[in-house]
């Protein structure tokens, strides 16, 4: 076993735990988001008022918490590409959870999505773990990384606003999970400019590191809801997992300096790791039930479409698909 990962044992078993914390906390919040949201494409002001007061919610709220604060102490502990793809596991909990929820077993697609997706994600994590080192943040990397987020959450989140359905929601929380992937290599970054002891608690840089978490933790939070109104629990929770770590090892290596050790092949078969993963993702999307069920609700109101034919962004819309009036 790598030195590495022998040593990052407790912190890998926090990850764990953190991961099975997020799989409750999507499927519970996802069904409350579904109660409440009417258009079955966004989450508006109004019901958002009404989703913080819905049990389910706030209970998935907690796990969320939970399995953050888990994470964050594995983050203490070991490097970001040690720790973080482990988030992966969130996935086949999640369709497990679902399963058993709903008594319909996930078909090959969907296990085909979270076998690339669990499978890349490993491969990369245990390539990375064998080319990381802990280093000082270099000056202005914070920033960097906090500039390059939010010009791809923007693009991420223009792409939501002009597609509809499983693209809508895939959108949605890759914008979210490149928001806290930025977390993720914040609170990496937070704790290595304090263990070091070369900045003081109240240096501006700490103190900006500390404010870019909070707003990246909101901003995440508000598009993983919106992910959450357009689709299932499984897509969200796959495509945080995946790109969540991605995104955070990727800054890891390229601007806190976790990567010095990173040759050229490996970094090549850590791309390759990722796109599997990522492929992972979107055929779990594409024949996840409810986007089958809602492909098929469209073709019933247009009946001269082909059979073989992709619809259009708004017949993947899960609004085609009549909604269960809301539990109290």
């Amino acid at each position: 076993m790598s030195p590495t990962l022998l040593a990052s044992t407790p912190a890998i078993a926090l990850a764990v735990v953190a991961a099975g914390c997020f799989a409750v906390a999507a499927t519970l919040q996802h069904d409350a988001v579904d109660d409440v949201s009417t258009d079955g494409n966004r989450l508006g002001l109004a019901a958002f008022r009404t989703l913080v007061s819905r049990p389910g919610w706030l209970l998935g709220l907690a796990a969320a918490v939970a399995g953050s604060g888990l994470h964050a102490v594995a983050l203490v502990l070991s490097p970001l590409s040690v720790v973080q793809p482990i988030g992966v596991l969130a996935v086949p909990i999640a369709v497990l959870l679902t399963a058993r929820r709903t008594r319909e077993s996930p078909g090959r697609g969907v296990l085909l999505g979270v076998a690339l997706s669990v499978a890349g994600v490993a491969s990369f994590v245990t390539i990375a773990a064998n080319s990381t080192s802990a280093t000082r943040v270099p000056d202005f990397a914070t920033l960097i990384a906090g500039g390059i987020s939010t010009a791809l959450i923007l693009v991420l989140v223009g792409i939501a606003l002009v597609t509809g359905g499983w693209l809508r929601c895939v959108a949605y929380v890759t914008a979210g999970a490149v928001a806290f992937g930025l977390v993720s290599a914040l609170v990496r970054a937070l704790s290595l400019q304090v263990t070091t002891g070369l900045v003081a608690w109240n240096d501006p840089r700490l103190l900006g590191t500390a404010a870019g978490i909070g707003v990246a933790l909101l901003v995440g939070g508000w598009l993983i809801q919106q992910g959450f109104a357009s689709g299932p629990p499984e897509v969200v929770i796959a495509c945080l997992t995946v790109v969540d770590p991605i995104v955070a090892v990727l800054l890891g290596i390229v601007l806190l300096g976790e990567g010095p050790a990173t040759s050229g092949v490996a970094a090549a078969v850590l791309l390759g790791c990722a796109a599997a993963a990522a492929a992972g993702v979107v055929s779990l999307a594409r024949y996840h039930p409810d986007a089958r069920r809602a492909r098929a609700a469209a073709r019933t109101v247009d009946p001269s479409a082909p059979a073989g034919q992709a619809p259009a962004a708004p017949s993947d819309d899960p609004a085609a698909v009549p909604r269960p009036a809301p539990r109290p």
